[in-house]
């Protein structure tokens, strides 16, 4: 049952990977996520069904379309695959209950806020606003042991330190990234997102290093944030008690 459950979530999560692609390129640009049908951004071709399979179109064709050639960004596949993973991961470590329900939702935000931040360097309001309704619900629902203060100040806390942060920087640090981490910390509580921003910043400077080493960026050269507190969040969501945890035990 388990290995049934699993096929059937990777292939949901390739489905709504394709979607969620929609979302985060469409939306930063204004425009909807249902018309006009899917085409190639450089000779308008309209996409046939054949050529929107979830990742096996983009295998097939190899990264071109297939009218002029024009090369695919790799972000389509690699959102799709990422989500058919992650949808498995919370299924596989939440099984199905209300806190894989959270890990869906939170798998498909991670999914639509890396692909919007990578492409435009932007976190879109509305894919915030849309999130809300339903990892408020998830939590009233769910608290996991703790109070409902905790993930209040969860919110208070992400949204505040990043804030705290972005003023300090003076444009170093996007609104985006600040709405974004309030929105997690409603749904990870105080510690949940402060583990967050931690990882999220180790991760964010590991990349930058190596983008400097290899020489293909440069000091001051901006890079999405969003993506890698997506990573820390799951990672916390996850693992959070058990690092949090491990940690304290050193001290004893």
């Amino acid at each position: 049952m388990t290995l049934l459950i699993s096929l059937y979530l990777f292939a949901l999560g390739l489905a709504c990977g394709s979607f969620f692609n929609v979302v985060a390129l469409r939306v930063p640009l204004g425009q909807s996520v249902v018309r006009p049908p899917s085409a190639c951004p450089r000779c308008a071709h309209r996409l046939a069904a054949r050529e929107l399979v979830p990742v096996l179109s983009y295998a097939f064709s190899r990264g071109r379309c297939r009218s002029c050639a024009a090369r695919v960004s790799p972000l389509y596949p690699a959102g799709e695959l990422a989500a058919a993973l992650l949808f498995v991961w919370a299924y596989l470590r939440f099984g199905l209950t209300v806190q894989g329900l959270l890990g869906l939702l939170l798998a498909s935000l991670a999914v639509i806020v890396t692909v919007a931040d990578i492409r435009y360097m932007r976190i879109p309001n509305a894919v915030l606003l849309a999130f809300l309704p339903p990892l408020l619900l998830l939590r009233l629902l769910e608290p996991d042991g703790r109070s409902y203060a905790e993930y209040a100040l969860g919110a208070i806390a992400g949204g505040g330190v990043l804030l705290l942060i972005a003023l300090l920087s003076r444009g170093g640090m996007g609104m985006g990234d600040v709405k974004l981490l309030a929105l997690l910390g409603l749904a990870l509580g105080w510690k949940g997102v402060l583990l967050t921003l931690l990882l999220g910043s180790f991760a964010g400077t590991a990349a930058g290093l190596v983008l400097l080493l290899r020489r293909q960026g440069k000091l001051r050269q901006p890079m999405p944030f969003g993506p890698f507190l997506m990573l820390g969040a799951l990672i916390a969501y996850g693992y959070g008690d058990a690092l949090i945890g491990s940690y304290l035990q050193l001290f004893k």
